[in-house]
């Protein structure tokens, strides 16, 4: 039939809360954006065929299995999603690519720079698009920030603060997860790379770094009635020196209580400055010398339709955006990307980038020295 949209047919693998969260955000991106393909829920893989099909029947996929494997090796699916845990990526991801799927793959990317190198290089021969989820990036007011930093509103920039802190660690009762592994497990990994991604987002590039590590709750229940030694951070900090001259710093934690959502920065320049939180994440802060005297204090801009790509969720500023609005623009970007309507707004390369400034700062905590990043 005339006007009818390609299909983009896709299988899920993992359907824990991210699982859920990417299709929440495949149904309003279908809704909200004009986008090139119909978004068509294939199949849904689980551990086991009846954790699957109960999935498939909660989230209205069309099938379901307890083998991922069938989801890469279906010649009728064309985009992989991957929200397993963070040791399954690299498999699964390469898996992807050499069966010809785009992939859509949580973050990190993998566990190891090195994995996510060899993950960006075989997308990169295979030609299919990629994007790792660091959907706080969609922030229409990020955007904004960024503008206004790149315009020169707020003058030369000279420092940043960054932090991502959470609590849902905080309890030393809590178990031992997949979170707590010594391959690619930390508060760094989990929540200081989008504290890293945002900086560089912002910011450019960071050229140096000094880290330090912090381990608070030595050992967890081990689920089999014992204990087990933590190995990871559970605090994660770093002195950050930017290409453009600018230094900063960001830290993480999951062990900050009363914490649930502090993705913030800071950036201050000799004309102005920039307060953003997450918490509160359909408002900025700005605060500019051009003020008048006496006029002068953080004024709050609210996000809304002039700031795209708001006004496809939102009639008037104050109507905010939430989380799950986020994913819906970066599939909505993904989707693009793969029908060649734009580049890839954060792949494979981005990921392993930021896994690349992971390490780099784990390496600095261990051998207690700042070290160069390029």
């Amino acid at each position: 039939m005339a006007g009818e949209k390609p299909q983009l047919r896709i299988g899920l693998i993992g359907t824990g809360f991210m699982g859920k969260t990417h299709v929440f955000g495949f149904a309003a991106a279908q809704r909200v954006f004009d986008l090139p393909y119909e978004l068509v829920l294939h199949t849904v893989a689980d551990r086991t065929d009846d954790l699957a099909a109960q999935a498939a029947q909660a989230l209205g996929f069309a099938r379901a299995s307890g083998d991922w494997r069938r989801l890469v090796e279906d010649s009728e699916i064309d985009m992989i999603d991957i929200t397993a845990p963070n040791a399954f990526h690299k498999e699964m991801a390469l898996a992807a690519i050499a069966a010809g799927k785009h992939v859509y793959c949580e973050k990190p990317l993998a566990p190891v720079a090195a994995d996510a190198r060899r993950m960006a290089e075989a997308a990169e021969a295979a030609g299919v698009r990629t994007q790792v989820g660091f959907n706080y990036l969609c922030n229409p007011l990020l955007a904004l920030a960024r503008q206004m930093i790149r315009a020169g509103e707020l003058g030369e920039i000279r420092s940043y603060r960054g932090i991502h802190a959470e609590d849902y660690m905080a309890d030393a009762e809590s178990p031992f997860t997949f979170r707590h592994d010594p391959v690619g497990g930390g508060a760094l990994v989990d929540l200081g790379s989008h504290a890293l991604a945002t900086a560089e987002f912002l910011l450019g590039s960071v050229e140096r770094v000094l880290g330090d590590s912090v381990t608070v709750i030595a050992s967890r229940q081990d689920g089999r009635g014992g204990r087990r030694t933590i190995e990871v951070d559970d605090i994660g900090r770093a002195f950050l020196r930017f290409a453009n001259g600018a230094s900063g710093s960001i830290e993480a934690s999951w062990v900050a209580t009363g914490r649930k959502m502090q993705h913030d920065f800071e950036v201050y320049g000799t004309k102005g400055a920039l307060v953003f939180s997450q918490e509160r994440f359909n408002e900025l802060h700005f605060y500019s010398t051009a003020d008048p005297g006496g006029r002068r204090g953080f004024r709050r801009i609210e996000a809304g339709p002039d700031h795209d790509p708001c006004g496809f969720f939102c009639v008037a500023p104050g109507h905010q955006l939430g989380f799950n609005d986020l994913k819906a623009i970066e599939i909505a970007r993904f989707v693009d990307a793969i029908a060649g309507k734009r580049d890839e707004s954060f792949g494979f390369r981005a990921g392993q980038r930021i896994q690349e400034l992971v390490e780099a700062i784990q390496g600095s905590a261990r051998e207690s020295k700042w070290l160069r990043t390029d």
